[in-house]
Parts: structure tokens; sequence; C-alpha cells
């Protein structure tokens, strides 16, 4: 009646995984008894929407005797035809398949619910879709938990947690569509059944009453057959009194055919035809074990039972017994096959149970080891799902440790993205620590992108693009602005300065061309024997090279081509290679002068010295060296080589002092012309 969600899931263990092929589905349709009493069409509505619950205890059936057992399949029989019989559109229940809901997804489940609501007699559906619904609620608690914890992961408050889901409003909706038609319709049957009860209470009292009347047997015979067709036509009456009536009613029919007595012409007609016909039912039944669709086999029976009650009455009372055992026992024999089934359903089972205990584990240990890198932590989100379907498709597992199951799984993916979501709420906060360093960085690149000074600004403006590589990500949000705006300001920067080394290249390449004609005029050069006037002549030439300026990088080479020359000029002058670079120096001392620039002459000294102290080290170095050769001959090559460069450092020293001291009388005249001018400036004031 009513209480179809209730009676699925106090049969079914709860249904966390339905079954979904043809074996399960042979049991899951199999009908077994299930509670029932006077009002159940009319309980309330709480009690229809009432889930079974993980958590309640499982009791533990009494131990049986065989028979006892064997018994029950009679009784479970009787049951579902009491079912059936309250409205034969119920029965259309055992043809409407049950899938594998437990693999279903939330969307698959809403259009399951959806086609069978829409398609199907309400009655014949309940059990499907109570399975249904408590997969479907299964799920979206998983989902929503999930859901929670990200948002709570994320800086939210679990009191504030919100979730609109599409899924759930439309699988709302369809139930409620159900649980509407599903009351009205038991809102109508309920007063028919009721009534077609009280018909058939009444032919009782009718049949009752025949076995006393004072009336020619024959008229008493034709009132007896006219009970039968009424009692035929009476009508579906409430699953909970259907087998009491039934057997009320073949009571008082046993009575009546022994009240015959007095025609036993009639009496023995009716009870060989009611034999033939019951025969027939134990042949059909028998050959039943031959059926290889258990389940067909199973619903052929449930079938052979009803037509046994409902439709052939008694027979002889010394074949009663004898046709009932036989009939019982093929009866049993279906049961044993049941039994044995399920027996290797059982087997099937535990094998399932290995394989979800493996993905279990294999979820454990992805969870337990959650890595620290984005990449590989969307391949693990991709693996856990990988076994979330793994383990929804790996089918029934024993119905003791159904629910542990279930639980287990849950908790293994519930604790991944516990530790997934405490890796983003880390990186979360990494990303907005790195996000104010490019902001920093950033600040300085627009403060920088319109810098006339070169010599800060560019090796600054490098740094902090080196500086910007080595931060991590930023939020996604931020990311492609923050980016675009640090990238606009360094090419900004860097544009202007490509466009200025573009014009100044112009004259570097101005001056190689002078250089250049300045070094074939050199090379055509010829010495006129007169000392004096060829080293005024070198000199010019020197002069006039250093006049050119900066040449471009990989020209530099041409600078060395004019000191080779020069230098072998010099030394057919007799001048040594002291003397020529002093010569040479003469004129970037003028150079100095000439740009009166006190930064560049100190910059110079400092360089000097650096220099001097340089020669110095390499000519101790050396001469500690050499004592190591104490014992060698001095005509020894190696320690010939270490004089050679002892004497080179040491004439390159003479000459680092003399630039150093020709650079200190520059500094010493510029100082006097500066205290010369001063005085003459206070003498004025005076």
């Amino acid at each position: 009646m009513l209480d179809n969600e209730q009676e699925l899931q106090e049969t079914e263990g709860g249904g966390t995984e339905q079954g979904a092929d043809t074996e399960k589905t042979i049991i899951e349709e199999s009908p077994i008894s299930e509670p029932s009493s006077s009002d159940t069409a009319v309980q309330d509505k709480d009690e229809e929407e009432t889930k079974a619950t993980p958590d309640s205890e499982t009791v533990e059936e009494p131990v049986t005797s065989k028979s006892e057992e064997d018994d029950k399949v009679i009784e479970e029989i009787e049951e579902s035809n009491a079912e059936d019989a309250e409205d034969v559109e119920n029965e259309k229940r055992h043809h409407i398949p049950f899938l594998d809901y437990h693999s279903m997804s939330m969307e698959n489940l809403v259009g399951e619910l959806q086609r069978l609501v829409k398609n199907e007699k309400v009655q014949a559906i309940s059990k499907h879709v109570s399975s249904i619904k408590y997969e479907f609620d299964q799920k979206f608690q998983e989902f929503i938990e999930q859901k929670k914890e990200e948002f709570v992961a994320n800086g939210g408050n679990e009191i504030d947690f919100r979730y609109n889901s599409v899924a759930k409003r439309q699988f709302n909706e369809v139930f409620s569509e159900f649980r509407e038609k599903r009351d009205q319709y038991y809102k109508n049957l309920e007063q028919t059944l009721k009534s077609n009860l009280q018909r058939r209470l009444e032919i009782i009292e009718d049949l009752k009453s025949l076995v006393n009347v004072e009336e020619d047997i024959n008229t008493t015979y034709k009132n007896f057959k006219d009970l039968q067709e009424n009692w035929r036509n009476a009508g579906p009456v409430p699953r909970n009194s259907y087998n009491d009536v039934w057997r009320t009613y073949h009571h008082h029919m046993e009575i009546f055919y022994d009240f015959l007595h007095l025609n036993r012409e009639l009496r023995d007609l009716d009870f060989k035809h009611n034999l033939e016909e019951k025969l027939k039912l134990v042949e059909k039944a028998e050959a039943l074990a031959n059926e290889p669709d258990l389940g067909k086999a199973f619903r052929e029976l449930q079938t052979l039972h009803k037509i046994w009650k409902e439709d052939i009455g008694p027979v002889a009372k010394e074949q009663r017994e004898e046709v009932w055992e036989r009939f019982s026992q093929a009866t049993k024999a279906m049961h044993q096959r049941r039994q044995e089934h399920y027996h290797e359903l059982e087997k099937v089972y535990e094998k399932n149970l290995e394989k979800k205990q493996e993905i279990i584990a294999s979820i454990t240990e992805i969870a337990n080891n959650v890595t620290h890198n984005h990449r590989a932590l969307q391949q693990q989100i991709k693996e856990i799902e990988a076994l979330r379907e793994s383990f929804f498709k790996a089918g029934k597992v024993p119905q003791k440790v159904n629910e542990q199951t279930w639980s287990a799984f849950k908790e293994a993916v519930r604790t991944f993205n516990r530790n997934k979501n405490a890796f983003y709420k880390s990186q979360k906060k990494e990303q907005l620590d790195n996000l104010e360093k490019k902001r920093a960085l950033l600040g300085l690149a627009l403060a920088l992108k319109d810098s006339d000074d070169r010599e800060m600004a560019t090796p600054e403006m490098k740094r902090i693009q080196s500086e910007w590589k080595k931060i991590g990500h930023v939020p996604r949000k931020y990311s492609d602005k923050i980016w675009n705006e640090f990238k606009d300001a360094c090419n900004h920067y860097f544009n202007r300065l490509h466009a200025e080394k573009n014009e100044s290249q112009k004259e570097e390449y101005e001056n190689y061309n002078q250089k250049n004609a300045c070094l074939e005029r050199l090379k055509a050069f010829q010495l006129t024997g007169d000392n004096d006037k060829d080293l005024e002549t070198l000199k010019t030439f020197i002069e006039e090279w250093k006049s050119y300026g900066r040449i471009p990088y990989n020209k530099k080479h041409i600078n060395g081509k004019f000191n080779k020359i020069v230098d072998a000029l010099f030394r057919k002058l007799g001048v040594s290679k002291h003397e020529s670079e002093l010569l040479r120096y003469g004129d970037k001392m003028q150079q100095l002068v000439k740009a009166d620039d006190d930064r560049a002459i100190s910059n110079e000294r400092t360089f000097i010295r650096r220099k001097i102290d340089e020669s110095k080290a390499e000519i101790r170095q050396l001469e500690n060296n050499l004592q190591f050769f104490s014992n060698a001959s001095e005509d020894s090559p190696l320690v010939q080589d270490v004089i050679k460069n002892i004497d080179q450092h040491k004439e390159a020293l003479e000459t680092w002092k003399a630039k150093l001291k020709k650079l200190n009388i520059l500094k010493h005249n510029r100082n006097k012309e500066a205290e010369a001018t001063d005085s003459e400036d206070s003498g004025e004031e005076e």
C-alpha cells in the first residue's frame, strides 16, 4: 500500500547497492513477505518517507528447522499473491527490471525516475522508486559534503554554506509527482477494497448457511454455484485480509462438499474435475525444475499457486493430502534451487567485496599521499574518479558488510577531498603572497618605464624581470591582468631603450667607418727617415683615432689592428713599448682635461691603482715560484719563461706608475687652478 518505500528498505536491507544484472534482478523481484496492517492504505506520509538508517542494528533471525525454512517459500508466495491480488496492475512490478541504480549518476537517476513515473503504473514502481531515492540521497549527501568541505577550505564559514543543485530540485519535483499519484491512487482504492472485503465476507456467511438449509439438494447446489460465481466477481480485497479470507472461504467450501454426501454424484463430479485441474498444476510446477530462468520460474510458480487457491475448488478428502504434498514438494524444490542460486551469488558478492576493498585501499593510499603539485594533483583527482567509477561498477557485496563497505568508501574519498582542499587552501594563501610580491614589482616597473637614467634603470628593470620569473603563481582571476600590466611597462621601457640604441648605433657605425679609413691610411703610411717628423705623424694618427668615440661592440677588433701597426712603427723609430704606451696615454689625458670631469679622473686613478696592485701581486707570485727552481739551471726553458714573465710585469708596472704620476700631476694642477679661482673669487668679494 502506501508504505512501499519503507517495505523496500525493510525487505532489501537499505538498497545501498541495487542489482543490475539478471541474477540480481531475480533476487530483488522475488516476492518477499512484507509487514502489513489493516490500515496500510492510509499510513501517515511522514512514515512513508522514513528511510532505513545505516547505523540501525541488524536483528539476527532465529535458527529454524529445514521444514520450517521450506515452508517459508509457500508463505512468501502467498504474501506476494496477496499483494498482486489487491490490484492486478501491481503484478507488472515483476516485469519492470531493476537497473543498476548504485552505479548511476544523480542525473541518470533523475532521468530513470522520470521515465518510470511517466510510463508505468504508480502501484507497480514503488520499490523501484524507493531504491532510486535511496541511491540518490546517498550520492547527493556525498556530493553536498564535498562541496561544503571545499567551501570551508576556501575560507567560508560552514554556517553560511548554501548550494543550489539542479539535479536535487528536479528529483524533488518528480518524486513529489510520484507521491501525489500514489496517494491519490490508494485513496481511491481504499473504499473499493473495503467494500469488496465486506461483500466476500457476506458470501462466506451465505455459504455457511447452505449447510443447514432445508430445501431440495439440487436447488442448494445451484445456490452454491451462484455463490462461487459471485465470489469470483467480488473484486480485490486488502492484502492483509487476502489469505485469511481465502482460507475461510475454502474451509466452508470443503464443509459444503462434505455436506453433499446426500448427493454423491454432484460432489464426485466436482471433485474429479478439481483433481484433474490440480494435477495439471502439479505437473506444471514440477516441470519448472527444468526452467533455466529462475526468476521466470518463480513468477510462474506464483501464478500456479494463485490459480490453485482462487480458481480450483477442493478434491476428495482421501486425495487432498497427497495432491497438496506433490504441489508442495514442487514448490520446495524451487525453493531449494533459489537457495543454491543465492549461495552462488554470495560467492560472487564475496569476490565483489574483495574488489571493493582493493579499490578503497587504493583510494586511501592516494588520500594519505596527496601531492603538493597542482599538475600532479589533477592527475590524482582523475585517478580517484576512475576508482570511484570502478567501485560503483564492482557489483553487490554481502548484505552484512554492505553499510560498512559503503562507509569505508565514503571516508576514503572524504579524506582525499579534505587533503586536496587543504593543499589548495595553502596554495591560495601562497598565491595571495605571490600577488603582493608581483604588485610590488609592477609598481617598480611603472616607476622606471619612463626613466632617462639608463645606467640605473636598465639593470634594475632586468633585475625585477628576473625576480618576477622566480615568483610562483597568483590567483587565476588576477593572473592575466597583472601580467599584462607588467609586460606593458617592461615593453614600454625597453622599446624606448632599443629605439635610442638604434639611433646611437648609427653614430657608432659612422665612427667605425671613420676609424677604418684612418686604419687604411696608417697602413699606407711610410716612414720618411725623419724620426721627429714621423713621431709627430704617428701622434696625429693616435689623436685622430681617439677622437672618433665608441664603435659597435662586434667591431672592436679594429682597435687591436690599429695598436699593432702603431707599435710596429714605434719600434722602427726606436721608441720602446713603455714610451709608446705613455704617448698614447697622453692623448687620453688630454681627453680627461677636455671633459673636465672630476669623477672620470677619480675613476681613472682607481683603475690604475688596481692595475698597479695586480702587477705587484703577479710579480711576487712569480718570484715565489722561481724559488722552487733554486736547483734548476738558469738555462732551463721553464726558468727562462718565469723570468720573462717577471720582466714583462715589471715593465707594465713601471708603465702604470708613470701613468699614475701623469694623472697625479693632472690632479695637482687642477687643484691649484681651483685654489687660484677660489682666491680670485674671495678677492672680488672683499
